[in-house]
């Protein structure tokens, strides 16, 4: 069994047919098709099923594909750390953060990153834990920083606790209940929510239901900071929103806060990641210029 014959049943996984992967990988297709057999002849099981809509890993290639992923990550990750500690800063670094991080920490931190490793590709993926978690045990994704799972994670994935934070409602400039003073206000308005978890809604109605306020009525659900920035800019909606998104440069002037009164906790953030092996010097910089963002205090928004 050698490298490149996982190499190629992971590409063939990622691009979902033997030809994006051959032309991913610069192979001809019938190159590709025999390394494929031949890995399942020395198998001795089937690892794809060819169907119309492409190549699906059958229940034994399920199994070797993920063993085969933690073993072609970690080949690439050892290269990289080689040739970083050589002084040829080059590689790839693949991070998953929330929307906190990416709008209360990326800005100060990119460009510190880009002038230490101008040469490595920075790959950025917006997510919660639970969209990232298979990526983080097989090491396509290096770390992911964010939002905490409400449940921790199982063994092989170490999670540490960074700081606490506060959220605050957001609306655009000009909204109608701008100057509104308490939750009570703000009741009867529609609202849009980013997951938390995969409960979004409950997590906003047991905010209210804190203050003896009723479940507000949720008429949007966004998973990307993009699809809430439009939605809160060219709409009436509200959204429950990490408190640094008011300091964020490219809403600050289309965005604002709405100062309730009451105390809006928000999930702590954490960073998580594979204990068991080190991150290359490129992922371990990254971290470093992340984390000296975090603040001392997360003060609220009152």
């Amino acid at each position: 069994m050698k490298l490149d014959q996982l190499q190629h049943l992971v590409a063939i996984v990622e691009h979902g047919s033997l030809r994006a992967a051959a032309r991913r990988l610069n192979l001809q297709q019938p190159a590709l098709t025999r390394s494929v057999r031949a890995l399942e002849k020395e198998l001795g099981a089937t690892l794809f099923l060819r169907e119309t809509t492409g190549m699906v890993l059958s229940p034994e290639g399920q199994r070797f594909h993920r063993r085969a992923s933690a073993i072609v990550n970690e080949a690439r990750r050892a290269c990289d750390e080689i040739a970083q500690h050589g002084g040829d800063e080059v590689g790839t670094v693949v991070v998953a953060l929330s929307i906190m991080p990416h709008v209360g920490m990326l800005p100060q931190s990119l460009p510190a990153f880009r002038q230490r490793y101008p040469k490595v590709r920075l790959q950025l993926i917006e997510g919660l834990f639970p969209d990232v978690e298979s990526a983080l045990r097989d090491g396509s994704i290096d770390v992911y920083l964010g939002a905490a799972p409400r449940v921790a994670p199982a063994p092989g994935l170490a999670q540490q606790h960074l700081f606490d934070n506060t959220r605050a409602v957001v609306c655009r400039q000009g909204h109608p209940l701008a100057g509104a003073r308490s939750l009570a206000e703000l009741a009867s308005a529609d609202w849009a929510v980013t997951a938390v978890d995969y409960n979004a809604d409950e997590d906003l109605a047991r905010l209210f239901s804190d203050h003896g306020l009723p479940a507000p009525q949720v008429l949007l659900r966004a998973r990307s900071a993009m699809s809430i920035m439009v939605a809160l800019a060219c709409s009436d909606l509200l959204a429950m929103l990490p408190v640094q998104w008011e300091e964020f440069p490219l809403t600050r002037d289309t965005l604002r806060v709405i100062r309730v009164r009451e105390s809006l906790p928000a999930p702590g953030i954490v960073l998580i990641r594979r204990p068991d092996l080190p991150l290359t010097p490129a992922a371990e910089f990254f971290c470093d210029v992340l984390l000296r963002q975090q603040p001392v205090t997360v003060l609220s928004t009152c």
